[in-house]
């Protein structure tokens, strides 16, 4: 047997060993496997009348290295707000490149010569826009919409914002207007900055429109001094949107002091200087964008631009980490394998940091990485609610050696941060073992807009921190190895990152529900070989029954007037009933295979010659 314990009768009780297979278990799991049985067993004789859920499995040295020793982050970090500190450097080097573009021509085909904004020029810009905000009521805790492409203006749009004390909400121009609408609304966002070619895809809305182009002459009458406005730590800084079981997107207000910390703790750890290249190509709807914008202008590197859509193209990727001299990237796991394959001749050769994140990592693509680029490879874990990064290891040439298969860990908290791997009943449980991960500190988010219920769901309050602290569940499940690194293991619910994107089938379930004659509907990831994690090919699937069903195309009409892209199934199945386990309830093992030959894909017109 893989595992076995002997226990013998002795004179002076009883005497036990465990033989183990060396091939699935190391030494230092057996014992901590046999210190736990110890303290169970002498806390049965003990308190014999306990029920057995209340029983421990760790003495007090144990429990004060999960909680506290291996939560050792308390740093001190200034009272700032993210301006203040671009505006800091702003005065080491204001000549020195800030952004770094390329134009491109009407049809998105042929780029222009590389555009690029120094530090000076892009604080006047932004100092300019602020006082005009301020004109119109922005504040501190006042959400500004932005919905921009990617470019100089976006960026001027955000450190404007925060100049005029305000917190920005990202909206997509790709999602649906319906969609773009309930954010607006849910927020209640009294100013909205955009372009006017991008007029018509906004939803009809409330908020006083600031059109940066057909207003620049206006915006450009305002002083180009930094407004007078009192930031403190607990103001906003963003409002993003994340995907939403219960139908609905929920809104995640993150604060200046959480923003700052995870900042700072940045430049320590991966610090940045003159003569680095940040590619900023991740969408300001996911936070991940939150350090590839701020990172480098804090710290005098450049902020390169990706182009619009650009994030999509692994080949555009490559080609825009040459073009620029990138030496700092960003990439989730099931884009990287589609990336490395464009690095031939040079293409990543400039790159010394890339960070992963979004996915699981494995070991195999760990390795990849190293043959193919040879960079310094980081991987990433924070939710939304836990601004950005809440965990991060950095890959050792050791672990080539000693991990030969499965997943790279997630890492140790942040500065100021706290992470708990806990069973139901919010008790550590030991090294080695699967729990849930919660997570406490600096970086936890305000709350979710407009949803009381769901914050207190969980933000809970945290029973190892000072009195008042909270700690986000996080639904995902964990567990710490013997070096005191967290190793991801799934989830406990049924939220899946697909390409990086976060995910509540929920959320698209609760729509197909609402179109006409679709009685049930389940979404899952489909990988090949089944539901499960989703990597590079994954795609979802939505499984339906009622007569409706059938309507494929015009299902997928629908959702997507309600949802991202990126949400929309790239397959319908028609089911007479779904399928059952013994218990009544759904068996996700038992979903059938998609054929994806008869999806129905809508047309997509040429964007160029090629």
């Amino acid at each position: 047997f893989d595992l076995t314990l002997s226990l013998r009768e002795t004179s002076e009780g009883l005497t036990g060993t465990f033989e183990y297979a060396t091939d699935l278990f190391e030494e230092a799991t057996i014992a901590r496997l046999t210190a736990s049985f110890l303290i169970l067993l002498e806390a049965i004789v003990k308190a014999p009348a306990t029920p057995l859920q209340q029983l421990p499995l760790l003495d007090q040295q144990q429990r004060t290295q999960l909680l506290h020793d291996w939560n050792q982050t308390a740093e001190p970090v200034p009272t700032v707000s993210l301006t203040q500190l671009f505006e800091q450097q702003v005065q080491r080097s204001p000549t020195a490149i800030a952004l770094l573009w390329q134009e491109q021509e009407q049809q998105g085909s042929v780029p222009h010569a590389v555009q690029q904004l120094d530090y000076a020029c892009l604080e006047r810009r932004a100092n300019q826009l602020a006082h005009y905000l301020r004109s119109l009521g922005v504040g501190p805790d006042v959400t500004v919409g932005l919905c921009l492409e990617r470019g100089a203006d976006l960026v001027v749009a955000v450190l404007a914002i925060l100049k005029a004390g305000g917190a920005y909400l990202p909206l997509d121009p790709a999602y649906p207007a319906e969609r773009l609408a309930y954010m607006l609304n849910d927020a209640m966002t009294p100013v909205l900055l955009s372009h006017s070619s991008l007029e018509e895809r906004l939803p009809s809305h409330w908020a006083h429109l600031v059109c940066l182009d057909a207003d620049a002459a206006q915006i450009a009458s305002y002083p180009v001094t930094p407004p007078s406005v009192r930031v403190l730590p607990g103001h906003l800084a963003y409002l993003i949107y994340t995907s939403g079981s219960t139908g609905r997107p929920k809104g995640v207000q993150m604060s200046q002091g959480a923003v700052c910390n995870h900042m700072l703790w940045m430049q320590s750890r991966f610090p940045l200087a003159a003569g680095d290249v940040v590619l900023q190509k991740t969408s300001l709807s996911f936070d991940a964008s939150v350090w590839e914008l701020f990172a480098p202008l804090l710290a005098g590197a450049s902020l390169a631009l990706a182009k619009p859509g650009g994030q999509q193209d692994p080949a555009y990727l490559a080609q825009a980490c040459a073009s620029f001299g990138v030496t700092t990237l960003q990439l989730v796991p099931s884009v990287l394998p589609h990336f490395l394959d464009y690095c031939e001749g040079g293409a990543g050769a400039s790159l010394r940091d890339l960070f992963c994140g979004g996915e699981a990592l494995s070991t195999a693509l760990r390795d990849r990485v190293r043959s193919r680029l040879g960079c310094r490879l980081h991987n990433l874990y924070g939710p939304t609610e836990a601004c950005i990064e809440a965990v991060v290891h950095s890959v050792t040439p050791a672990e080539h050696k000693e991990q030969a298969e499965g997943l790279v860990p997630i890492g140790r908290p942040i500065w100021n941060s706290r992470a708990y791997v806990l069973d139901g009943r919010l008790q550590p449980v030991p090294v080695g073992v699967a729990g849930e991960l919660y997570l406490a500190g600096a970086g936890l988010a305000r709350a979710y807009v407009q949803a009381a219920g769901m914050t207190a769901s969980r933000f809970v309050a945290d029973p190892y921190g000072v009195a008042g602290s909270r700690m986000y569940r996080t639904g995902d499940l964990v567990r710490w190895n013997n070096a005191g690194t967290l190793v991801y293991l799934g989830r406990v619910d049924q939220q899946v990152k697909l390409r990086g994107l976060r995910i509540e089938p929920g959320e698209i379930e609760a729509v197909l529900l609402e179109q006409p004659g679709v009685a049930q509907a389940v979404v899952a990831v489909w990988t090949g070989s089944g539901s499960g994690d989703a990597g590079a090919d994954a795609r979802l699937v939505a499984y339906l029954v009622g007569p409706g069903a059938a309507q494929a195309e015009g299902l997928r009409t629908a959702l997507s007037q309600r949802l991202p892209e990126y949400m929309v199934p790239a397959c319908f199945v028609t089911l007479d009933a779904l399928p059952l386990n013994a218990n009544g309830k759904l068996d996700r093992a038992a979903l059938p295979a998609p054929d994806f030959r008869d999806s129905v894909q809508a047309f997509m017109p040429a964007t160029n010659p090629v």
